[in-house]
């Protein structure tokens, strides 16, 4: 298990170039010495990146990869982990014969898992002569003309009647006429849009292929243990609009078992599934600064950086395939406590513990049972919507909960010890500051749940909601390879946060990139929103500390 750091003396790449960390200043910037012209910069410690940067990384082989070919690259990952902190030829040739391979593919293997810190770099490559043809060039030439001449014709001639003409052709000229198979997979490469037009005309073609246009336990450093874990929520949130109670959310919950610090949550009414965990992941590890600025909270959230390790318990919604697979692909051990248990996760569970009795304070609480709400309206009295409720509870951890004096630390706060964390006491050496994943989209995009979808001339519909974008128009029609009368499905995942655009996994293999595909109404949403007169908020709100500014904003995430 391990987790990357940037430290004083290490070689990073920042902008494209690599330099040499000199020193680490407080929690945010770095000062570093490039390579090549000897210059000193200060630059925020969360741009640089142990790794060169790559841009040929693939994208979403994780997630299409058969049950076999996966396990095959977690068994190679697992081979070569012992080696990536170091390694001598006597360990090399150690690996390499335990795994009945030669000391070249080891290398092979550590320099792809380098170059983008990916399980996935590990699949078979595929063949190098995959799609290319061992036949005579004469015959090939042959199965070529009568193609052209003789089946892309409007007659729609078959393919059985094309491989007898193409046998009558080798007969004539002294040639062994070619396996029958081997006609049909010539056929089956041929371009759909051609083959269309050509067969049925451009009438057909246009009307099946065009779009449609119009409306359419051994935490001994930060990130190196987190806990996740679901709570219902001890309040009452009313809707945006007319301000009326619409139940209880859920709040999923991370937890930096080293430091106590919270690393990421996620509150929704949705019940608690795999989507929540995820998102609640992908925030854990993203950079805190931009989400902070858009709720207008001037305060510092330092932690963030992947995780070496999951602590879950044993819900269903954490042993998903998404979940397992995505976790794997970024090099992220899950492990689940064990069943009756509780014990094994006591941080997480004294902080939701801790955040309740917080929440009891706030108007529309539901206390923690009904002996104690007795005869409190809950309802009644609630007046908070879900995204004032958040910022809220982002205020209470950033000003209060990360400051305050924790018992399991010694009496020192988490943000504090954090601090002692990456920088160094007189005792013990700093860790250094955690280094930023390099594509938080795509890493967010990963831990999404995903639905298979066939494209259609009107684009995709999930949910009763059509999304089209001009990426999608070369795959309409697209049918499974070696299976003409399937359509082909292809893999779409959305965010529930923001339901205008889906992500659509395009391309094959390495050249596989997510690309956003658009609502067909979100352009006309805002024409369409009516105006609901609300109840005013009743002031003031109660404050989780007393230095904390409690005033809502309506600001999303």
């Amino acid at each position: 298990m391990n987790t990357k750091t940037i430290r004083p003396g290490q070689l990073v790449f920042w902008r494209e170039q690599s330099a040499i960390v000199l020193e680490i200043k407080g929690l945010t910037d770095a000062i570093i010495r490039t390579v090549a012209n000897n210059k000193t910069e200060i630059v925020p410690a969360s741009s640089l990146s142990s790794t060169p940067p790559n841009e040929n990384v693939p994208q979403g082989a994780h997630i299409l990869a058969a049950e076999k070919d996966w396990d095959s690259a977690v068994q190679r990952y697992e081979l070569i982990r012992p080696l990536l902190d170091g390694r001598s030829d006597a360990d090399l040739s150690e690996i390499a014969a335990r795994a009945g391979k030669s000391v070249p593919t080891i290398y092979r293997w550590l320099s792809r898992f380098n170059e983008t810190g990916l399980v996935s770099s590990l699949l078979r490559s595929p063949r190098a002569d995959k799609d290319s043809t061992r036949i005579d060039p004469e015959i090939e030439e042959i199965i070529r003309i009568q193609i052209e001449e003789y089946y892309l014709k409007l007659e729609r001639r078959s393919v059985a009647k094309l491989y007898k003409r193409v046998k009558e052709q080798c007969d004539a000229v002294d040639l062994d006429p070619p396996n029958k198979a081997t006609v049909q997979d010539r056929v089956r490469r041929l371009e759909r849009r051609t083959e269309t037009t050509k067969r049925y005309g451009y009438k057909t073609t246009r009307e099946k292929l065009e779009p449609l246009r119009g409306n359419f336990p051994g935490a001994d450093f930060p990130n190196a243990v987190v806990q996740i874990d679901h709570t219902p929520v001890d309040v009452i949130v009313v809707d945006d609009d007319q301000r009326r109670p619409i139940g209880r959310p859920n709040l999923t919950l991370a937890i930096d078992t080293h430091t106590r610090m919270v690393s990421g949550f996620y509150m929704s009414l949705d019940p608690v599934g795999t989507l929540s965990a995820g998102l609640c992941i992908g925030r854990a590890v993203m950079r805190k600064d931009l989400w902070l600025a858009k709720l207008d909270i001037h305060a510092p959230w330092p932690i963030y950086g992947k995780m070496a390790k999951i602590l879950m318990d044993n819900a269903k919604e954490f042993r998903g395939k998404t979940m397992q697979r995505a976790c794997n692909e970024h090099d992220i051990l899950v492990e689940h406590r064990r069943r009756a248990h509780p014990n094994y996760g006591p941080h997480i569970e004294r902080a939701f513990r801790t955040f309740m009795d917080q929440v009891h304070e706030l108007r529309g609480t539901t206390f923690s049972n009904v002996q104690q709400r007795a005869e409190y309206d809950s309802e009644g009295r609630a007046c908070l919507t879900l995204t004032e409720l958040e910022r809220w509870f982002t205020i209470f951890l950033v000003y209060e909960y990360h400051n305050h004096p924790h018992e399991g630390l010694n009496r020192v706060p988490p943000l504090k010890f954090y601090a002692q964390c990456v920088n160094g006491t007189a005792e013990k050496p700093g860790v250094g500051v955690p280094e930023a994943v390099a594509d938080e989209e795509t890493f967010r995009i990963d831990f999404l749940p995903f639905e298979m979808r066939t494209i259609q001339r009107d684009g995709v519909v999930m949910d009763n909601i059509q999304y089209y974008s001009p990426v999608l128009r070369r795959w309409i029609g697209e049918t499974e390879p070696g299976q003409r009368r399937l359509a082909r499905k292809f893999l779409f995942a959305r965010d529930p946060r923001d339901i205008s655009v889906l992500y659509f996994l395009e391309g094959r293999n390495a050249s596989m990139t997510f690309k956003k595909v658009s609502s067909c109404r979100a352009s006309c949403r805002s024409d369409c929103t009516k105006s609901v007169p609300s109840r005013p908020l009743p002031s003031p709100l109660p404050s989780p500390s007393p230095w904390v500014n409690p005033s809502i904003s309506t600001s999303s995430w």
